[in-house]
């Protein structure tokens, strides 16, 4: 069995798709857009260029854990990536700025040492607390295999995936609180959870830990877009025997044999023994037609609560008008900073993430800025039957009004970003939804909740023969996350332990 058929080319399917076939066997992928990537996908507005969901990774250093897996994939020579600031990549501010501008926000920098260090001017006395969280992250990624390229053990819940986030940030950094503004250190160490959809009623110490650890360990940003990410990866599964098919929307799957028969919405059929997934595993399992599936199995799947989606603002820079600042900023409007509460407890928008993405040859002038904030699906819940460029007039008005919500919060906050502004576009969670396949626009897929651990745990091997899952709901989202799952998925057909010895001897 040399032959697979992949659904959806985003960053799992396209790694998986490479993987298999560097290692001989016959891959097709199947995407229903026009272009490769999901969340990888770059877009144009005028002369603007506008990345989708990918805007920084982390741990890309050299023997670091995303540049180990990634130098397999020939990633880290083909593509340019930018340093961001070592002493602040993300910048938390909390509560309204007496006076914009005056205050960068609270950094948070590469490096381990360099983190505690940046931090302890504005909170003095925290050495402890700094120590022990740093030796948390620290703790916790020694102790994941794959993070590390080891293999698993025997099966038990990783540590830290059954803890709370929350109550361990709580406990670490309590009564310790910036004296000027009395933001607390534990929002500030929480501060940028947009990245993990973060809740303190489920968000683990597991995804906490090893996404920051990535990004404390070192960030970069991809110089002229993420979509380079997806052409090459495609490009190199063509160049090795593949097929990577655009336009091409599956719409059942059934399994009259030994073989999947794939139908596509243009009418074509594809026969395979072997069948991958990178779409929403619940969006699979309905494509499934005349196939058992046991229905325990399909109930949980099917009943796990997705994150919520983003709203999106990409604005076009004028010309030498706006810095270009290395950095991401999250802003809070209130101390609680937790994505998944202040979504549901407090008037919209309660807070945002600001970049100024680079080009090539970067000078001290921003071409672009993103503003992003959360959003609940069902602020657009009456156009849920609608599709991109066939919705009425007054989705654009109500998405207009939403923009404006967004723009005002964002403009109070930074100052001379208004006046550079020549042209904006917005995305909602349809448009997500739409584009990438997301049920609801979901940003980051399933909820892991640290209450339920095994509850959203998803495997790439499912209760039906012969079709796997890949993408950032079998394990942790981002491009770390998805990186392993792919590996996960990978090692199910060739075997882990050969999978893991291939990437290593490409170290």
């Amino acid at each position: 069995m040399n032959r697979v058929l992949i659904i959806g080319s985003g960053l799992g399917g396209l790694l998986s798709g490479f993987l298999l076939s560097r290692e001989g066997m016959q891959v097709t992928i199947l995407e229903k857009q026009k272009k490769t990537g999901g969340c990888l996908q770059s877009f144009h507005r005028g002369p603007y260029r506008f990345d989708t969901g990918m805007h920084y990774v982390g741990s890309l250093k050299p023997g670091q854990a995303l540049f180990n897996y990634w130098k397999y994939f020939g990633l880290t020579s083909r593509l340019t990536f930018v340093p961001m600031d070592q002493n602040g990549f993300d910048r938390i501010t909390i509560g309204r700025a007496t006076n914009p501008g005056t205050f960068a926000g609270f950094p948070l920098a590469q490096g381990f040492d360099n983190f505690k260090e940046q931090l302890l001017p504005f909170f003095p006395g925290s050495d402890e607390a700094l120590k022990a969280y740093t030796t948390i992250l620290e703790e916790l990624t020694v102790s994941h295999p794959l993070y590390n390229l080891n293999l698993p053990g025997p099966a038990s819940t990783p540590p830290g995936r059954s803890v709370r986030a929350s109550l361990i940030l709580d406990a670490i950094t309590t009564g310790i609180c910036h004296k000027a503004s009395g933001a607390s250190l534990g929002s500030v160490l929480a501060g940028n959870n947009f990245l993990y959809d973060g809740d303190p009623a489920t968000t683990s110490l597991e995804s906490l830990a090893l996404i920051n650890h990535s990004f404390i360990s070192s960030a970069f940003r991809i110089t002229d877009g993420s979509q380079q990410i997806a052409d090459f990866l495609a490009n190199g599964i063509l160049f090795q025997g593949g097929q990577v098919l655009t336009g091409k929307e599956v719409i059942r799957i059934r399994k009259p044999g030994a073989a999947f028969d794939i139908a596509l919405a243009d009418g074509e059929r594809f026969s395979t023994d072997l069948l991958i997934s990178g779409i929403h595993p619940a969006r699979t399992l309905n494509m499934l037609e005349g196939i058992k599936v046991p229905r325990a199995y399909d109930t949980r799947i099917s009943g796990l609560k997705n994150t919520h989606s983003t709203f999106t603002i990409y604005l076009g820079l004028k010309p030498d008008t706006f810095p270009f600042v290395n950095s991401n900023r999250y802003h809070h409007a209130f101390p609680d900073i937790w994505t998944g509460t202040t979504c549901a407890q407090h008037t919209w928008p309660c807070n945002f993430v600001f970049m100024t993405p680079p080009v090539k040859d970067q000078g001290i002038y921003a071409h672009t800025a993103v503003v992003m904030t959360p959003i609940n699906f069902e602020e657009f819940r009456r156009w849920e039957e609608s599709r991109s460029g066939a919705r009425d007039k007054s989705y654009f008005v109500f998405k207009a009004r939403k923009a404006k919500q967004l723009l005002e919060m964002v403009y109070g906050e930074i100052p001379g970003l208004k006046e550079a502004v020549t042209s904006l576009d917005i995305s909602t969670p349809l448009t997500w939804r739409d584009n990438t396949g997301t049920p609801e626009g979901s940003r980051y897929g399933i909820v892991k909740d640290a209450t339920h651990p095994h509850h959203g745990t998803i495997f790439p091997k499912t209760r039906i023969p012969g079709l796997l899952f890949t993408g950032q709901n079998i394990n942790l989202h981002g491009a770390l996350g998805v990186t392993i799952g792919a590996i996960l998925t990978c090692g199910e057909i060739l075997g882990l332990p050969h999978v893991l010895r291939r990437i290593k001897d490409a170290c």
